[in-house]
């Protein structure tokens, strides 16, 4: 039952009831400047509130026009209003979703500047309310806003640009968007004089329109690989990169103007601009993949991103957004790896070689039964050059021909090898190679779409540098240690033992050390250590096959811990309410969160975190009926961790969490943020294992691609690879052994002529 008594002072006497101290009361003000004190029931639905305040209030027109909305305008809705009774809060009785979107659709034909700018204003606040939309939408509001896009500059662009944004957060209403407007967006993005409000939401605008691939469309067709999906007339998943990338090929500094945002001030403009290029990156098709990469690569993507994680203002922002592209990147890698040098069919692979061959300024022979003599002479093994890649594919070709650019006496180290005995020479091509090789067993380049690294690789990211790097050394210990034809395999141990070292703890040496320990190391220091590592090592792990089994391994391994952590998810957990980190530089004082304790659990649908906010713990049921409240998971576009201050005294009962200072986050703390919307929840974790649980459970669920933020799940997918691995060398399945069922006792002896051994 709800019961109001208006009056003209906002400060007006509630109306009694029988037992008044059991309901809260709230403020209710209406479109006419009245106010008035209501006592709720909370077991009504908003239907029945808002028809019992019209009868009360004498509202005239039917009830349905009009809607409950609290101070901040969110919509009061079933799921929400016991919360927004529980927190007495202020409410207004304002015109229904349905009822505004049919105003505001009718507005924008009228396109005075201030009643325009006033009206995407309201726009892009109800716009992601379904009721609301579905108004808007039928009453052709679409159309209309696109109308505004192509005409208006300035804010005025910027709201309406917003409202699309918020408008493309569902799952219906813009299948009606053409290559036209998808070309305006890019041409605004790619002009340098774009205000950065306007680019927000333009970045977000191309994201989405990457991410609706057809592929990721909802249903059964999703899951389809052997032939197109089928895509309904009115399914907004008819884009994806390659209707995207068709529009921005028309401008070409568009990437250029994305990625020199990269090192913008504004934070948020950086962030968005790391996450389009990581949606890029991910949903890029085998028929444009090669042009995009090599016009990324001409770019240097990588250089930024490495800028960024040197860069302590902006590093914690954006640090899921840069592990993202780092496992983006070891999808690049490995593709490289396993794309095949075509010399003859390919020009671009036969430029390549050209001027590789070029730079060494040798001459091929004819030998005298017809043979001839090129190829060899670098140091490959035969004159099937496209053979001679098979193992590397292009990812060696591309890392030889850096190789002998960056060297400007390459063509005197060849030569220099060609005058020793040929027994004695280095191979110069297949040390890259071979190279090639070591460094991709460093970094796990050996499973598309796995990553485990949770922290900065700014070395990896500089692949071909440090390539250099290891096969100049290479070459430098194979004259150093006098080495032959027959050594080659003890000199490339001996790299990869250096490898390890120059590049250990990636994340906080800076380049000038790894310079030093492949320039500076004398080949007895390396040795010395090398059969000290020996001595603990089985050589057995190093070769070929054992090596492509163990990345079978681990892509099995991460696909159960992905599993695992998704599990989790669906079981649900209690954590704790923290306080924003933000909130350090508020002079507010820190208090505790109106209720410290929330369940969070995903429905199996795997789309929503349903969660309450409680009190106390107490045992929740299965399903989702004890959870009112609900995140989407698609509005999800970064796990923040370290991001929460616990609020004082709830983590008393917490054993395990590590002691922080009051205003310092806690190191189980994690956010899950939103585009637009900033932090939708910040929860702090009882545990490490429920952090990493919930963390990474999360990444892997994300669309943009994800990555692994725990050194706990790296440590299990890691472990699991080892073990079996070691299963499987050791051949423990008991496949295609026999087992006899008992023993044979055998004929007794036929005399007492002998006696048992103590040996």
């Amino acid at each position: 039952m709800s019961e109001a008594a208006p009056t003209s002072p906002p400060t007006t006497t509630a109306v009694p009831v029988s037992k008044p101290g059991l309901v809260p009361t709230n403020n209710v003000s209406t479109i006419d400047g009245v106010t008035v004190r209501a006592r709720i029931d909370p077991t009504l639905t908003v239907v029945d509130v808002v028809r019992q305040l019209c009868v009360n209030l004498k509202i005239k027109g039917p009830p349905s026009d009009y809607a409950l909305r609290d101070e901040s305008e969110e919509l009061v809705t079933n799921d929400n209003l016991r919360k927004k009774i529980r927190t007495k809060a202020n409410l207004k009785l304002v015109n229904a979703p349905a009822r505004e979107g049919r105003d505001i659709a009718e507005k924008l034909t009228v396109r005075d500047a201030a009643t325009l700018r006033l009206t995407l204003f309201s726009l892009q606040r109800f716009i992601r309310e379904p009721e609301f939309a579905q108004e808007f939408i039928g009453r052709g509001g679409v159309a209309e806003l696109v109308d505004v896009i192509y005409e208006t500059h300035g804010n005025t662009l910027a709201y309406a640009l917003t409202a699309m944004q918020n408008l493309m957060e569902l799952d219906y209403g813009w299948a009606s968007l053409d290559e036209h407007f998808i070309l305006k967006v890019v041409k605004i993005l790619s002009s340098p004089q774009s205000l950065i409000n306007v680019c927000r939401p333009a970045t977000v605008i191309l994201k989405k329109l990457v991410e609706a691939d057809p592929v990721h469309a909802p249903g059964p067709q999703a899951s389809s690989s052997t032939a197109a999906p089928v895509i309904p007339p009115d399914s907004v998943y008819r884009y994806g990169f390659a209707v995207v990338f068709e529009q921005m090929r028309k401008e070409k500094g568009l990437l250029e103007t994305v990625i020199s945002r990269l090192g913008s001030a504004e934070t948020v403009m950086c962030q968005h601009s790391m996450m389009l290029i990581n949606s890029l990156l991910t949903h890029a098709n085998d028929l444009r993949w090669e042009e995009f990469i090599t016009e990324v690569e001409r770019l240097n993507v990588r250089r930024a991103v490495i800028r960024l994680m040197s860069s302590h203002t902006m590093m914690e922002d954006l640090q899921s957004c840069i592990l993202d592209f780092q496992a983006n990147m070891l999808r690049v890698t490995h593709r490289k790896k396993t794309m095949m040098v075509d010399s003859q069919n390919d020009p671009k692979h036969a430029a390549i070689l050209d001027q590789i061959w070029a730079t060494s300024r040798l001459e091929k022979e004819s030998l005298e039964n017809g043979d001839i003599l090129k190829w060899r002479k670098l140091g490959f093994e035969t004159e099937d050059i496209d053979a001679e890649f098979a193992d590397v594919g292009i990812l060696g070709l591309e890392c030889l021909r850096s190789f002998v650019q960056r060297d400007p006496d390459f063509s005197k180290v060849a030569f220099e090898q060609l005058s020793r005995p040929a027994e004695r020479r280095c191979p110069i091509a297949k040390v890259s190679n071979e190279v090639v090789e070591i460094l991709s067993d460093h970094w796990a380049i050996f499973a598309p779409g796995y990553s485990t690294s949770t922290t900065f690789q700014p070395f990896f990211l500089d692949f071909n540098k440090v390539h250099g790097l290891a096969t100049t050394f290479f070459i430098r210990m194979w004259g150093e240690s006098g080495a032959a034809r027959d050594d080659f395999t003890r000199v490339a141990a001996l790299i990869r033992s250096q490898v390890k070292v120059a590049l250990r703890s990636e994340n906080v040496r800076s380049w000038h050390e790894v310079e030093r320990d492949f320039l500076e190391c004398e080949y007895r220091a390396v040795r010395d250590r090398q059969m000290k590592e020996l001595e603990l090592e089985d050589d057995l792990l190093s070769k070929v096959p054992v090596r492509n089994l163990r990345a079978t391994i681990y892509k099995e391994s991460y696909e159960f811990v992905r599993q695992q952590r998704i599990r989790c998810l669906l079981q649900g957990a209690w954590f704790v309410n923290a306080l924003p980190q933000s909130s350090q530089g508020s002079r507010d004082p820190v208090r505790r969160p109106d209720r410290p304790w929330r369940f969070m659990r995903l429905d199996n649908g795997l789309k929503f975190l349903y969660y309450i906010d409680s009190n106390i713990k107490f045992p929740v049921r299965n399903g989702l009926e004890d959870l009112p409240d609900r995140i989407e998971v698609a509005a999800i576009s970064e796990i923040a961790t370290g991001t929460g201050i616990p609020p004082p005294g709830v983590l008393r009962d917490y054993t395990d969490v590590p002691p922080v200072t009051p205003q310092a986050p806690s190191p189980l703390s994690f956010s899950l943020i939103s585009v637009h919307e900033g932090s939708l929840a910040d929860q702090i974790a009882p545990d490490a294992s429920r952090w990493a649980d919930w963390t990474d459970g999360l990444n892997m669920l994300r669309r943009d691609g994800g990555h692994v933020a725990s050194k706990e799940t790296a440590g299990f997918v890691q472990a699991l690879t080892e073990i079996g691995l070691k299963i499987k060398l050791l051949d423990l399945s008991g496949e295609m052994v026999e087992i006899p069922s008992g023993l044979a006792a055998g004929p007794p002896p036929t005399n007492t002529d002998f006696f048992f051994s103590d040996l």
